[in-house]
């Protein structure tokens, strides 16, 4: 086994863990810097600095800057019927009769306590979602001088760090595959906040200016419901604007006009693109389809650059695996080594670069087989969090190996943040904060 300073996970980060601003951390990485402080083993006591009861429904991640730590949740008038854990057909709820409350939090990153909560819209929900989705699952982005909370069928709504309203948009209902509801988190670069809505009716690209809430400039897509964060890809050529979808995965300039575009999709596009090594990662798995591929994308492209039946490769696609894509989690490059979380619980590894299988998969747990939040690695290990709020710790490198386990006894979804030496993850009805004592 090569040693660990030789996969690179020492120097594997852009920049230290200070603040998690968006969904999967800076750069949609979801890898932290090292640090001892940060925890591989706990429970709901062990390790745990504080804990937080969360009213209410969803399952957006947190996000953490400075003493700051938001999320955003849904509050029902009438008791919630209880998500199942794992995959399955019939999830579809019709709209509730209810009145619910759209709520946004800070949280006080010392002491758990709730430091301001708003309200930003009630009313009874006039569009329906999957038992397993809830009305807040778009993660809040935040500068470190506002923060966004996005509510797809909703509106999106800015707040200073002590929470008072700078502006709002309001955007009508626009119908979703099956009627699961929406997901797609928005992302902020510079002066701009950009959000995709891939729907039923008309999926659009926007620019907004993060300031006023304006709309800079749209765009309409292609395609139908996805539900995948978009993500700016800074190649060190240009800057994009990179948008996973079913019909073509596409890059736009930051003025909106179209770069380039590819097709290979599997039919649901969910998990988030990133960059490591120069490249661009881009996947999708839904798990009724035989074809659930991963690419990996080199700079400066234009144009269609489809693979040809056969290829495996061409100009700018560095390599092409057909069947890597999970479904609900995103990737995670940790090292040299490009690791895949797969709903069912499984996991393998491959390398960043090339593409070539490491291990194929392997079960993480014979008893366990429901994941949906994406994987995250500091110190050496990576970590998967499962519906079941079972959290297995696997050895960083070469050999597939399970070397912790920590239960939080709780349904989970949320992909957690992490931020000056502590853990964040919410779980049902809980938002904990742990660290090594």
């Amino acid at each position: 086994m090569r040693p660990l300073a030789i996969l690179g996970l020492s120097v594997c980060l852009v920049a230290a863990t200070d603040n998690w601003p968006q969904f999967r951390g800076a750069g949609s990485l979801g890898v932290a810097e090292d640090d001892p402080r940060l925890p591989d083993e706990w429970s709901t006591t062990k390790n745990v600095v504080w804990k937080t009861e969360v009213p209410g429904r969803g399952w957006a991640s947190p996000v953490v800057w400075g003493n700051s730590v938001f999320l955003t949740s849904v509050i029902p008038t009438e008791e919630k019927e209880k998500a199942k854990k794992g995959l399955y057909f019939g999830g579809e709820r019709g709209a509730p009769t209810d009145v619910h409350g759209w709520m946004v939090y800070a949280i006080d990153f010392n002491t758990g306590k709730i430091a301001w909560e708003r309200e930003v819209h009630k009313a009874v929900p006039n569009y329906s979602r999957h038992l397993k989705n809830s009305y807040s699952s778009e993660t809040p982005v935040t500068d470190g001088e506002r923060v966004y909370a996005y509510f797809g069928n909703v509106g999106l709504f800015a707040f200073d760090m002590k929470g008072k309203p700078v502006w709002e948009r309001r955007f009508d209902k626009v119908n979703t595959r099956y009627g699961w509801g929406t997901a797609a988190s928005p992302i902020v670069h510079q002066t701009r906040l950009y959000l995709v809505n891939d729907n039923e009716d008309k999926s659009v690209l926007m620019a907004l200016d993060k300031a006023t809430g304006k709309t800079i400039w749209q765009v309409e897509r292609n395609e139908k419901s996805n539900w995948a964060t978009p993500f700016i890809w800074n190649s060190g050529k240009r800057t994009e604007v990179i948008t996973p979808g079913t019909s073509k995965v596409r890059s736009y300039d930051l003025d909106g006009k179209l770069l380039w575009e590819f097709g290979g999709m599997s039919s649901i596009s969910i998990p988030t693109p990133f960059t490591r090594h120069g490249l661009l990662y881009i996947t999708s798995g839904y798990v009724g389809d035989q074809k659930r591929p991963a690419f990996a994308i080199k700079p400066g492209a234009s144009g269609d650059i489809t693979l040809k039946a056969g290829e495996t490769s061409n100009e700018f696609i560095a390599w092409f695996s057909p069947q890597l894509g999970p479904y609900n989690p995103s990737p995670l490059i940790y090292g040299d080594i490009y690791y895949t979380l797969y709903d069912r619980g499984f996991f393998a590894a491959n390398d960043a670069r090339t593409g070539k299988e490491i291990y194929a998969r392997k079960r993480i747990s014979e008893e366990i087989n429901a994941y949906t939040a994406s994987p995250w690695a500091y110190n050496g290990k990576i970590f998967a969090l499962s519906e079941d709020g079972i959290t297995h710790v696997i050895q960083a490198g070469p050999e597939f190996k399970i070397i912790g386990k920590n239960d939080l006894d709780e349904f989970c979804m949320s992909t957690p943040a992490i931020a000056r030496g502590s853990l964040f993850i919410r779980t049902e009805s809980k938002l904990y904060r742990i660290a090594k004592k």
